[in-house]
């Protein structure tokens, strides 16, 4: 399959290095960016030659979020931003489910669900200049995928303070959170997260499949409850009013 929003590059000892590549939009996200994950993290689980993965963003981004012209459209109709919002989940949830790891290298902007994203990687690092906000407050929404997983990676008091305020935060932060294993220099990112990616793929791809299976069992819970929630704040006055008026600054 071919894909628009992404571009696979295999680089050698069963490494995949997956660039997110809409740089003009800061890597943000819309329908063809959720459909085409879900799509390509199944490919890639199917794929004898893929056991590890690297996830990584072109240009100053990794990803700056939901594409706000995205949100324009759907117009806060709930009946249609319930299935927008179950994409949604299912694209974050792919990431999470695909049977190789995926190590998210954090480049850049990392806003709303762009820092989502990379809770649902299995490994995150992060370059120097990278950033993390859970944006979602300044829209009148709240980070529908964040607040399930980021209790289980950040904690609580974490994702309060993250979802709560909308501050962005550095990696150095989000290391002292538990989300970032390791920061390096924007210049060395990608190269450390491939090594990374070598070391798991050099050991028995069957170990490596179960572990990550058997942590990840009980990532699916919440989803519902979280999707009708969001989708309520979607349906607001102040969701509309904060959309209009940041498409009008832009």
């Amino acid at each position: 399959m071919s894909y628009e929003r992404f571009r696979i590059s295999h680089v050698g000892d069963g490494v995949a290095l997956i660039t997110m590549c809409r740089p003009h939009k800061l890597n943000a996200m819309d329908q063809q960016w959720f459909a085409e994950l879900t799509a390509l993290t199944a490919e890639l689980g199917d794929s004898s030659d893929v056991r590890a993965v690297v996830l990584t963003g072109e240009g100053r981004a990794f990803s700056a979020g939901g594409d706000i012209d995205m949100f324009a459209g759907l117009n806060g109709d709930v009946s249609r931003v319930r299935p927008h919002l179950r994409r949604v989940y299912e694209a974050f949830h792919s990431v999470e489910t695909c049977v190789v790891p995926v190590i998210g290298a954090v480049n850049g902007i990392a806003f709303g669900g762009g820092t989502e994203l990379a809770l649902a990687c299995d490994v995150v690092v992060a370059g120097e200049s990278a950033t993390f906000s859970f944006k979602e407050a300044t829209v009148g929404l709240m980070p529908g995928y964040g607040v399930i997983r980021a209790p289980q990676v950040i904690g609580r008091h974490w994702t309060r303070y993250l979802s709560l305020t909308g501050r962005t935060v550095g990696p150095d932060v989000m290391e002292r959170a538990g989300l970032v294993i390791e920061t390096f220099s924007d210049d060395e990112l990608v190269a450390q997260a491939l090594e990374m990616a070598r070391e798991m793929a050099a050991h028995s791809p069957l170990g490596v499949r179960v572990s990550k299976a058997f942590l990840n069992r009980d990532t699916g819970s919440g989803f519902a409850e979280s999707v009708e929630a969001t989708a309520l704040l979607f349906g607001t006055d102040e969701h509309r009013a904060a959309v209009a008026a940041f498409r009008s600054r832009r």
